[in-house]
């Protein structure tokens, strides 16, 4: 049994982000992504230090690769003006179709909701042409697995997704949307604005129109029976299935 985590709101909403240089690689274009893992606020801006993840690979054509030694730390400096620690990698494709580029962090302790937070993390990068992979199911413990092509999206697309814990829909769990403002260019008019808030449907599925260009983040939510232990006594521990997704406006 798992507990879905709509009756307490967090005051900010975390995600692990996964974020590649280009969601879609056309012929003719450079091979050479790079990825960026930072552990954030992405519409505050308000940056969380980043340990080396437990797994970190790609799934592309029935295979998966495990990329964890080829993971670089780096820094960068958040809107509140702290320098906290990030974790970078690059990659070549070398070959057509989709990859499925994961991660599963450590434990984060997050000491203002006395909460432990694993975030099972993922995007999809499209290569020459071949749409062949977008929704395997990666086996995750937590995972959102597209019904929406998570590529080639325009802005005000109708996303949709549903969410599994151990390869099972979850009914009713909350699901977290935020915009990432890296460079601050959006203000919210009030405190709701900034984490947007769905529940699954019975069978799991939920849906989303990205109102604007840009990565858009989806974290499905649930309470797991573990508990973790910090300074000798035991806390909860939230799961996460987040999902990174493109837009682009239409010209």
């Amino acid at each position: 049994m798992i507990g879905t985590m709509g009756a307490v709101a967090p005051a900010y909403a975390h995600f692990q982000m996964i974020i590649p240089s280009d969601e879609i690689i056309s012929a003719g274009e450079s091979r050479q992504l790079t990825l960026d893992l930072i552990f954030t606020h992405p519409f505050e801006g308000i940056g969380l230090n980043m340990q080396k993840p437990k797994r970190f690979g790609v799934w592309v054509a029935g295979k998966e690769t495990d990329l964890l030694e080829r993971l670089q730390e780096s820094h960068y400096q958040d809107r509140a003006g702290d320098t906290l620690s990030s974790y970078q990698s690059r990659y070549k494709i070398r070959k057509p179709g989709d990859h499925l580029f994961f991660v599963e962090p450590q434990p984060y302790w997050e000491a203002a909701e006395e909460r432990f937070i694993i975030h099972y993390t993922k995007t999809v990068v499209n290569a020459f042409g071949m749409e062949e992979g977008w929704d395997h199911e990666l086996g995750l413990k937590m995972e959102i697995v597209p019904l929406t092509r998570p590529y080639g999206l325009w802005t005000n697309n109708l996303f949709r997704g549903v969410v599994k814990h151990n390869g099972n829909p979850v009914p009713f769990a909350r699901v977290e949307v935020e915009y990432y403002n890296d460079k601050g260019q959006v203000t919210a008019p009030a405190d709701p604005f900034i984490t947007q808030i769905i529940k699954t449907d019975a069978n799991g599925v939920f849906s989303y129109a990205m109102p604007r260009s840009g990565w858009w983040g989806m974290a499905a939510l649930v309470e797991s029976e573990e508990r973790m232990s910090y300074d000798g006594k035991e806390y909860p521990l939230e799961l996460g299935a987040v999902l990174w997704i493109r837009t682009h406006d239409m010209e």
